[in-house]
């Protein structure tokens, strides 16, 4: 089978099932695992590989969107020479990624007539579930029910082992920074299994933008930056951004020293295998006297860190 995905989840989950030698192509932001990057991309955004503030990126974002333009670009020519039989895309999210309907534009100009497949987790199971659909898809049961199962055994671990808390966080996950977004979808989940309450979030619904005002009226008393696409180093730059906001240094979470940047485009942004990661370490972030720190290289930086 020849498979393109156009998802940086769904390439970490093909190549988890051992399809990777059956991967001919990926979007331009698979970079998990590092063979991925091996692979040619036959995706494109303006945006891409370009020095802009995380304000900037809003702003060209919501033009784009508003005249109407795709975010994204799809090589057509590229796909063609390729001839998939199976593409992996979604509807999820037209900022994060190519979505379905541009991709059926596309293979309508193709020769062949691969098929398309579209990926819409809402919530951690809907992640779980994803697995199993990409391995029935591609003669791969067996393997995702094996992944499903540990993957499943590691939350309920994290579930048993903060089971009997009497103290929940009050707890903001916040997937943009200028301007300030609360993470949906499976996060506010994921809070709730380590241990926390999402002040804001709720299970399964979109991120959303938030007004600073009630942030800070939510009064959290641990702040976790994730934002959407950037990795440790790259949330560690919004310091002065985060800083800037009014009444930021009264938070609970600023002045109990509870402000932690993480590593969000690998364990928390993308709906694959390692939203586990996430989990384990958000477990570790608000009950770090019950679940020891996980061997998580660059993934977690309390927000004084030196970038």
């Amino acid at each position: 089978m020849r498979i393109v995905s156009l998802l940086p989840s769904a390439t970490e989950i093909v190549f988890a099932l051992g399809l990777g030698d059956q991967v001919v192509a990926v979007s331009h932001e698979c970079d998990f695992p590092p063979e991925a990057r091996q692979r040619p991309a036959v995706t494109r955004s303006p945006l891409h590989g370009h020095a802009l503030t995380s304000a900037e990126i809003d702003r060209r974002t919501t033009e784009e969107r508003r005249a109407g333009r795709a975010l994204y670009s799809l090589d057509i020519g590229r796909l063609q020479g390729l001839a998939p039989d199976l593409i992996l895309t979604q509807e999820l999210c037209d900022v994060c990624a190519v979505g379905q309907p541009q991709v059926e534009r596309a293979v309508r100009e193709l020769g062949s007539v691969p098929r398309v497949l579209s990926l819409e987790p809402n919530t951690l199971d809907d992640v779980l579930r994803t697995i199993e659909v990409v391995g029935a898809a591609t003669g791969r049961k067996a393997v995702a029910s094996r992944l499903i199962g540990a993957l499943r055994a590691r939350i309920e671990r994290v579930c048993q082992t903060v089971a009997d808390v009497d103290q929940f966080p009050r707890v903001f996950c916040m997937e943009w920074t200028d301007p300030p977004w609360v993470a949906g979808h499976w996060v506010p989940e994921m809070v709730a299994l380590a241990g926390g309450r999402d002040v804001l979030g709720s299970v399964g619904a979109p991120s959303e933008r938030v007004d600073w005002e009630r942030v800070a009226a939510a009064a959290p008393d641990v702040v976790v930056l994730m934002p959407c696409g950037y990795d440790l180093r790259r949330t560690l730059a919004e310091r002065p951004v985060v800083e800037a906001l009014p009444g930021w240094a009264a938070l609970p979470a600023v002045r109990a020293g509870r402000v932690y940047a993480v590593d969000g485009s690998s364990y928390f942004n993308r709906p694959g295998p390692r939203l586990v990661d996430g989990l384990e370490l958000l477990a570790h972030l608000l009950h770090p006297e019950r679940f020891s720190a996980p061997p998580l290289c660059d993934a977690v930086a309390p927000l004084t860190a030196s970038v």
